[in-house]
């Protein structure tokens, strides 16, 4: 009768749109733990940091994940790190096509409040991805080192506007769109965008490369001039060495060039790294990304990543999502 009475109350729930909270806890206690990434007898810390995954606000975490979105988890060890007078520098790991355009924007800003708040010198490294908004948010950084293997770039805007009124008409279904303004329903999935409307979205997507452009200069304007920068910021992506030629990029190197770089950045001589994780009891290392996540319920799908897509603007290598 019991069985019978939980079933009925699950069922309720889930049809109801209301589903309940499952908390299972295999790994540890829910709260944040930091983690011993690389010993030493030093009191000082180096905190690394991962930006891995789309940039985006919409894509839900699992259900057996304990953080939000990327925004939230960046945020909360940003925060953590700062009530830590010993953490003295910070890696930030990119592994990203990049994403949405205010995502992106905000976790730049994010670091360069971090930087500013507590005068810590962040080095970024890039990993087998760091394109579009991910090099967006690499450019917060003080000093950028890609892997010789990394793909980085792809300075530029693209919108995403599906159109599935042929599809509508395959099956029977019309819209009927009432609408206050020409303009209201611009960007409808349910017709072709007109001429106008698709010069009013160019203007918007013009507006936001030169955001991105004014990012990228402000970092590189020592030694690229805005001109050069234009030329190259056609969308196009680019491996670690033409990057380096083209200085997008300040170095090629491992980790340990990352930490040597950020230990001469501090001024320290010796630290221990650390990164920060709800699963404290599962074995870490610095190539251990995503600590943050389950082993058991890792990652997500093409199709999720894809359904977070909607219609708007990105900082994004759309390739590496939609391939």
């Amino acid at each position: 009768m019991k069985k019978n009475l939980v079933l009925i109350i699950t069922v309720s729930l889930l049809l109801s749109g209301c589903a309940p909270h499952i908390h299972l806890d295999f790994l540890g206690k829910e709260e944040i733990h930091e983690v011993l990434l690389i010993k030493s007898p030093a009191k000082e810390k180096i905190l690394i940091l991962d930006v891995a995954g789309l940039i985006s606000t919409t894509l839900n975490p699992g259900l057996f994940e304990r953080e939000g979105d990327i925004l939230s988890r960046v945020y909360y060890r940003l925060e953590k790190a700062s009530e830590d007078k010993r953490i003295k520098a910070l890696i930030l790991r990119l592994d990203t096509p990049g994403g949405e355009v205010t995502a992106s924007d905000i976790l730049y800003n994010e670091i360069i409040r971090f930087k500013e708040k507590n005068r810590i010198p962040v080095v970024g490294l890039m990993m087998g991805l760091a394109a579009s908004g991910g090099y967006y948010v690499a450019s917060a950084c003080d000093h950028i080192i890609a892997h010789p293997s990394t793909i980085t770039g792809s300075i530029g805007v693209i919108s995403i506007f599906p159109n599935l009124q042929e599809l509508f008409t395959k099956i029977g279904i019309k819209v009927n769109v009432i609408k206050s303004g020409e303009m209201k329903d611009s960007g409808s999935a349910f017709r072709d965008l007109t001429e106008e409307e698709k010069k009013i979205f160019q203007d918007v997507i013009d507006e936001l490369h030169n955001k991105f452009l004014d990012v990228v200069y402000q970092k590189r304007k020592d030694s690229l001039s805005l001109e050069e920068l234009k030329k190259i910021a056609d969308g196009r992506i680019y491996t670690a060495t033409q990057a380096h030629e083209l200085r997008l990029i300040d170095e090629i190197g491992y980790f340990d060039s990352a930490l040597k770089k950020a230990l001469s950045l501090a001024d320290i001589k010796d630290a221990k790294v650390i990164a920060y994780t709800y699963y404290p009891k599962r074995k870490t290392n610095i190539y251990a990304t995503k600590l943050e996540k389950s082993s058991l319920f890792e990652g997500k799908s093409f199709e999720d990543m894809l359904r977070s897509l909607k219609s708007g603007f990105y900082y994004l290598w759309l390739p590496q999502v939609s391939r």
